[in-house]
């Protein structure tokens, strides 16, 4: 349970935390809160401090519905990110969140450390080569569609084990290309309704059954706050109780827009396991 991020291996045995760091105009939480450099330097420190092992950059917005932005766009936002935060943050481990192999190519050779693809190589056929000849870690998430018809009724034979399918597929192209630092995430919210969201989350542990580290992303999603009748803004404590779940049943990562508590839920469940 070890990933290789530009030399240094982290060991994923103990779970890590990867924060999230928006600069799209239309995140569903956070959107356009991070669009210039003070707050974005401000941000990324205080998740640093806070416990962040990475930090997660995302410049094209996949909530549900979300605009279709070109390639150009998406890498004229985030480039001059990653400058940036390696500028100031020289030791930093950046994933970058994108489905597009340039976008991948262009952040890693600023100096990420991971690719994080939301639609797991279906939107770029590229991508998976791409990767490998980087040999950088990357995370292969399942998402039914795109983002602009993800949610228009999402329907599979038995979720967990459709998922598992596909994992098993993408995973063993992975490896025929000679990757081996694959990390899964199940894609809460990306092609499933509430009751799929909750099943996966139940029967996460399933999922150890692939051998690859499990990334978990609930934080502040619909999942949690439409459950509850509230909004993104009052979800943190439903985001703290999912994602000790996740962590009983074997979440590796964790990845949030609130690092602290997160970081504490690892350290609480680290008592119990």
């Amino acid at each position: 349970m070890t990933v290789n991020c530009k030399g240094t291996l982290i060991d994923l045995s103990s779970p890590k935390v990867m924060g999230i760091l928006n600069i799209t105009p239309d995140s569903f939480y956070d959107g356009g809160k991070y669009k210039d450099e003070a707050a974005i330097l401000k941000q990324v420190e205080k998740m640093l401090l806070e416990g962040a092992t990475f930090i997660d950059v995302g410049a094209y917005s996949s909530r549900p519905g979300a605009a279709h932005i070109s390639e150009e766009v998406e890498l004229k936002r985030i480039v001059p990110v990653i400058d940036l935060l390696m500028q100031k943050f020289p030791d930093i481990l950046i994933s970058v969140d994108t489905f597009r192999s340039k976008v991948a190519k262009e952040t890693v050779n600023a100096g990420a450390a991971i690719i994080n693809d939301i639609s797991g190589g279906n939107m770029d056929a590229k991508m998976f080569t791409t990767v490998a000849k980087l040999q950088v870690p990357y995370i292969l998430m399942h998402m039914l569609g795109t983002p602009q018809n993800m949610q228009k009724n999402p329907v599979y034979d038995d979720v967990v084990q459709d998922i598992i399918s596909f994992f098993a597929k993408q995973i063993f192209e992975l490896h025929q290309l000679k990757l081996n630092d694959i990390i899964i995430d199940m894609g809460f919210g990306f092609g499933k309704t509430i009751e799929h969201n909750y099943q996966i989350l139940k029967d996460l542990s399933l999922f150890k059954s692939l051998d690859a580290p499990i990334l978990v992303g609930v934080s502040r999603k619909s999942m949690l706050y439409k459950t509850l009748d509230i909004s993104a803004q009052e979800a943190l404590n439903a985001t703290t109780s999912a994602n000790t779940i996740a962590l009983l049943n074997g979440a590796n990562i964790l990845r949030v827009h609130d690092v602290q508590e997160a970081v504490e839920a690892v350290k609480i469940v680290d008592q119990v396991i």
